[in-house]
């Protein structure tokens, strides 16, 4: 990485030089007048202000605040690639190009509110930001946009962050709960410009897969083959869309029982299954969420097709009870249904499986499936997380929400109340699922799923 300078003296840190007074007077001159740009709207603009007009209605009166954030230190003068914050991301429509400590505002009017959106202005070059400011300056991190031309491109009212002040007593996003929770629950239901984004999200999604499969015997020859399949998907993701929504799961062998194993730094070994579970973000922040089970080799042992085709068994469960008006958390308990069958009858469970689904005295099954079986899906990974139980858990399926299904199987390595010969497989199979008036539809269903058909996927090496 280059050198930081700074323009006064003396230098405060062995990485910073004084400049010298020639380029302090030749700096500032020189350059070609800068075009304003003046796009129309982009294309989420209309329904970012539709869902500020949502929010203004449960708020009359009140000054909404919703923050993009701030960029994160990494380490020392390093800092994490910048994302703003989901709630201020959704009712802008500004996405990956974001700007950090961005501010939206509703103000309350006698229309409802009028939305304003402070930013910093990018520096005039005759100022020292331009040439000095590694965090800001042009000159370190390349052009950044002007008020008017935001403007234009979101359709909101744009103003210098140095206007932005607190008055007291204004809601602010993550700070008050009922504004926290309103946000999060006018997510619930995609709009027709979401379910796009989360269409291309998945599909990209679905590529990224095929690089992974179509690079398996490079994965199979690195000690580390796990950051390989890591890196071949981190290449699609940033190439197709923004990034990774979460951090990739890749996890082999027994790796597959740890549910969130991401650091990623085991082998890939034949005979083994690896379970992947990933994403890409698109720029607009919306983010897939797939995961599918492989067997390394390229086909199933017995007991892994056993325990792999129970797992789909219980996804499809869940599936055929995803309807619009029953409750979200009726996909659940589908799936649970068919977890307490199979391992009941394996003779894993100390009780019968009827025993096992008593909501009270219940649940040995779990020990094999401790997490749940969906979560909503849009600009979060897991979204709408600060929902009401009552709107999100408890709440009904309604046609335009997406979330995921994904059911698994998990027998530690060192789980001694499982015959040996399954210890140490882990099976997750995970869809996104779209809910319309005539059902759910399955956005990632392109992607194999059964396992005679993973198996013909692998043996292909891509679809």
């Amino acid at each position: 990485m280059t050198s930081e300078s700074q323009t006064t003296t003396p230098a405060t840190t062995n990485r910073r030089q004084p400049f010298a007074q020639g380029f302090l007077d030749t700096i500032s001159a020189g350059w070609a007048d800068r075009p304003e740009s003046r796009p129309t709207p982009r294309a989420q603009a209309p329904h970012a202000a539709r869902r500020r007009e949502a929010l203004s209605a449960q708020f009359p009166g009140e000054r909404l605040v919703i923050p993009a954030g701030e960029l994160k230190q990494r380490s020392n003068d390093t800092d994490y690639p910048f994302r703003a914050h989901s709630a201020f991301s959704h009712l802008t429509g500004w996405g990956a190009d974001a700007e950090p400590g961005a501010v939206l505002v509703l103000e309350p009017n006698d229309d409802g509110h009028e939305a304003v959106l402070y930013f910093r202005e990018r520096a005039d070059r005759t100022t020292p930001e331009f040439y000095a400011d590694a965090a800001i300056g042009e000159f370190w991190i390349g052009p950044r946009p002007a008020l008017a031309g935001v403007q234009a491109d979101l359709g909101i009212r744009t103003a210098a962050l140095e206007e932005f002040a607190p008055v007291g007593g204004e809601r602010v996003v993550d700070e008050d709960t009922d504004l926290t929770r309103a946000v999060s629950e006018l997510r619930l239901i995609k709009d027709d410009y979401e379910i796009g984004q989360l269409r291309e999200a998945v599909a990209a999604t679905a590529a990224g897969f095929d690089d992974i499969v179509a690079n398996l015997d490079r994965i199979v020859a690195h000690p580390r083959g796990e950051r390989v399949v890591e890196g071949v998907f981190h290449v699609r993701a940033r190439s197709d869309g923004n990034g990774e929504g979460y951090d990739t799961i890749a996890a082999s062998g027994p790796h597959a029982c740890y549910l969130h194993w991401t650091r990623n730094d085991g082998a890939v070994l034949p005979g083994d299954l690896i379970l992947i579970d990933a994403g890409v973000e698109v720029d607009s922040l919306y983010t897939a969420d797939v995961t599918r089970t492989l067997p390394v080799s390229g086909t199933f042992t017995e007991v892994q097709r056993k325990v792999y085709e129970t797992v789909r068994e219980a996804a499809d469960a869940a599936f055929a009870a995803a309807r619009p008006g029953v409750t979200f958390r009726s996909v659940h308990d589908a799936a649970m249904r068919v977890i307490a069958a199979r391992t009941a009858e394996w003779g894993l469970l100390p009780v019968s499986a009827q025993e096992a689904l008593d909501a009270d005295t219940g649940g040995q099954h779990r020990r094999y499936m401790v997490h749940g079986t969906s979560h909503h899906l849009g600009i979060d990974v897991h979204d709408c997380a600060q929902a009401r139980r009552e709107m999100y858990y408890d709440g009904i399926l309604a046609a335009g929400m997406v979330f995921t299904i994904e059911p698994g199987l998990y027998f530690q390595i060192d789980d001694i109340t499982v015959p040996e010969e399954y210890r140490g497989i882990g099976v997750r199979i995970e869809d996104d699922i779209l809910m319309t008036d005539n059902g759910p539809v399955n956005l990632s269903a392109a992607l194999p799923r059964t396992a005679d058909e993973v198996e013909e996927w692998m043996a292909k090496g891509a679809r």
